[in-house]
């Protein structure tokens, strides 16, 4: 496996939002994680690519 998982820190630091955003980001599907375990919460680091790059097409509509 080569896909690289960030924590919400990482994850948080690399977009510069706070938890707070991240979470709702997650809930509301705009960002994908996953679960390690039972608790352990893992970001993509293509998820966050990908968030990126739509927002990034939406400001260019």
């Amino acid at each position: 496996m080569s896909a690289e998982l960030l924590t919400v820190p990482q994850a948080m630091a690399t977009l510069k939002i706070s938890r707070w955003t991240l979470y709702n980001l997650i809930r509301s599907g705009e960002v994908t994680s996953i679960l390690v375990g039972a608790r352990c919460r893992r970001i993509p680091a293509e998820a966050l690519d990908t968030y990126v790059t739509r927002l990034c097409e939406e400001a260019l509509s």
